[in-house]
Order: structure tokens, then C-alpha cells, then sequence
């Protein structure tokens, strides 16, 4: 009767959310974040996505409490380092790879963004999955390769403008199709980096 009661109500609670396969699992992560990127977040809601992934609506709701916990869980699932991996030997040559790398993604992931608005600021545990999904990977990942460039002595350590680097890359993809009307591709952002980043750096 110990047992029993030991694995009552989490034992069962645990027992319906394991029905679900990573892959069926994954099929909602990526149905609820395409409907965001179409439609904005504020129109999104659970029974839309249990219709377009022929669920019921109950199965999400048991899995996920509340659309905001749906969504945190979803973006922390997409979340990949792209910049992983890059190291051409110098950091000129690291910032170059990035920006072509970044302007390959950078629509799907700044039209997420810009969708999710006024909702991450609202609500903390979407914050904070965001960051984690979308922002920490990346600026982790350049901060790596510039302090590679330090190690290898390209850069000074107490350089300037070394804090403002992966803000500047971060801001223009996020802010170039609210200014220009357009997504910031692979060729803009290495000429960003080439007229603006590798200067402030004292590089060419």
C-alpha cells in the first residue's frame, strides 16, 4: 500500500505524459513555432494546434499546462548552436563564416522572434526560454571565437570594442527588416562585418 501511495498521482501523471513519442512530441514543437512565425503569438492558440497535428486538445493540455509553457517547451527543443565548429584560424576569418552562416537562418529565427513581440516580455518563463533557444547559443558562441582571437594575440584583451561585437551582429539581424523592409542575408552581413566589425577590432 506504501508503494502505491508513493506512486500515486505523479507516478500517473508521468505515465500519460511518457505516451507521447519524441517525434510526436517534436511534430508540436515545430506545428506551434511555424504558427507563431505565421500568424503571430497572440493568435496561436492550443486548439489550433491540436486541430493542425490532428490531436486532441486535452493531450496538449496534459502535456503542457498553459499556451506560454507550450511554447517555452518548444523553443528550448529548437535550440541549437550554430556557430559551433567555426575556427578558420583567425578571428577575421571566424566573424566572416559567422555572418554567412547567420544569413542563412536568420529569416526564420528573426521573423520567430519579432512574432513572440510583446510576449516575452510578459511573461518570464518564455523570456528566459527564448534566451536560452535563440540569444545564449549564439552570442556564447561568439564570444568563444573572440577570445580564441585574443589567446592567439589578433586582438588586445582590453580592447573596447570587444563586449559590443555580438551585440552589433545580434542587432543587425534583428533589426535590419525593420529599418530596410528585408531580412539581413549571408552577403549583407559579411559586408557588415568587413566595413564595421574587423575596424572596430583594429582588423582587415
Amino acid at each position: 500500500m506504501t508503494s502505491q501511495a508513493a506512486d500515486g498521482p505523479e507516478t500517473a501523471a508521468a505515465s500519460r505524459r511518457s505516451k507521447l513519442t519524441p517525434e510526436r512530441e517534436q511534430e508540436f514543437f515545430d506545428a506551434v513555432l511555424e504558427q507563431i512565425r505565421s500568424c503571430g503569438y497572440d493568435a496561436v492558440t492550443m486548439e489550433g494546434i491540436a486541430a493542425s497535428t490532428r490531436c486532441s486538445k486535452s493531450t496538449l493540455y496534459r502535456q503542457w499546462k498553459t499556451k506560454p509553457q507550450f511554447v517555452a517547451a518548444a523553443l528550448r527543443s529548437n535550440r541549437a548552436c550554430r556557430f559551433a565548429g567555426i575556427d578558420t584560424g583567425s578571428v577575421a576569418g571566424d566573424l566572416r563564416e559567422a555572418a554567412r552562416q547567420a544569413g542563412a537562418w536568420s529569416g526564420p529565427d528573426t521573423s520567430l522572434l519579432q512574432a513572440l513581440g510583446h510576449a516575452v516580455m510578459q511573461d518570464e518563463e518564455l523570456r528566459k526560454a527564448l534566451r536560452e533557444a535563440l540569444v545564449e547559443p549564439e552570442m556564447g558562441a561568439l564570444r568563444a571565437i573572440l577570445r580564441r582571437g585574443v589567446e592567439r594575440g589578433e586582438v588586445a584583451a582590453d580592447h573596447p570594442a570587444l563586449e559590443f561585437v555580438p551585440v552589433q551582429l545580434y542587432g543587425v539581424l534583428r533589426v535590419r527588416p525593420v529599418i530596410d523592409g528585408q531580412y539581413a542575408d549571408s552577403d549583407y552581413l559579411v559586408r557588415f562585418v568587413e566595413a564595421v566589425v574587423l575596424p572596430a577590432l583594429g582588423l582587415t
